[in-house]
């Protein structure tokens, strides 16, 4: 059972001219995000092999064009829906598992300040903002990301945090996941021949096993973090650091 611990009031610098209260905070069950935000991501690799079924029937068909087969013009066409109706089943997937792990990625980070006022390095507001905001959104949510997970690590906030490996796998293999579809999309939608589109699906079907080993990272990383807040917060008061100044960086 997560616990709700006393509410922590973030206050200005210590011998400040005036002391500044950025509002209340308390811990709040991330649990049911975690796991809705887990079958989303479930989702997502379900489309992605769905997807890669379709790669596949089309690899089929533009290779066999390509070699100078005929009268596959009907195959070609079932190919081309099918691959079609994966792209859209990809893209709602995509959609409603981004906004389920936002809400849970805001929640985790309001509770790791909680945990650790003093160890944050960007504002709560980026834990949303960052991911849409061009050139830094390749860096600043891996950053949040460490400190929730180094914040929310079991113990004192003196012990040495979990370390880092699960988060870097995930953030190395999410940004590979993207280069690798943005390439295969341009390569496919270049392509003007059976044997252009052949080589093109070569890249869309590798961007395909990319994200779902992506995906089952941000699985294992959203239990095992949501785990860790859990733990820690059952530890009670003595596990949260004191209140200091509020965390800087833009709104």
């Amino acid at each position: 059972m997560f616990r709700v611990l006393p509410r922590v009031r973030l206050r200005g610098e210590p011998g400040a001219a005036f002391t500044r209260t950025s509002g209340d905070l308390m811990l709040r069950s991330p649990v049911t995000l975690a796991r809705a935000a887990a079958a989303l991501l479930g989702l997502v690799i379900a489309t992605d092999l769905f997807a890669l079924w379709a790669d596949f029937v089309m690899f089929d068909v533009t290779g066999d064009i390509a070699d100078g087969a005929q009268g596959e013009l009907g195959r070609a066409r079932q190919a081309d829906r099918l691959f079609g109706w994966a792209g859209y089943a990809q893209s709602a997937a995509l959609v409603a598992c981004v906004i389920v792990f936002l809400c849970w990625f805001h929640r985790v980070r309001v509770n790791a300040e909680v945990f650790r006022p003093d160890g944050h390095s960007k504002s709560r507001g980026w834990a949303v903002g960052a991911w849409f905001t061009p050139i830094v959104n390749l860096w600043y949510p891996r950053r949040i990301a460490l400190d929730i997970w180094d914040a929310s690590s079991p113990g004192t906030p003196w012990h040495r945090p979990r370390p880092h490996g699960l988060v870097n796998a995930w953030w190395t293999l999410w940004i590979i996941s993207l280069v690798a579809d943005r390439a295969g999309f341009q390569s496919y939608r270049k392509a003007g021949t059976a044997a252009e589109i052949y080589d093109a699906l070569i890249q869309v079907i590798s961007a395909d096993l990319v994200d779902i080993v992506a995906a089952a990272l941000a699985i294992a990383f959203v239990l095992r973090l949501t785990g860790m807040q859990n733990e820690k917060a059952l530890q009670g008061p003595g596990a949260v650091s004191p209140p200091v100044g509020a965390v800087g960086g833009p709104a």
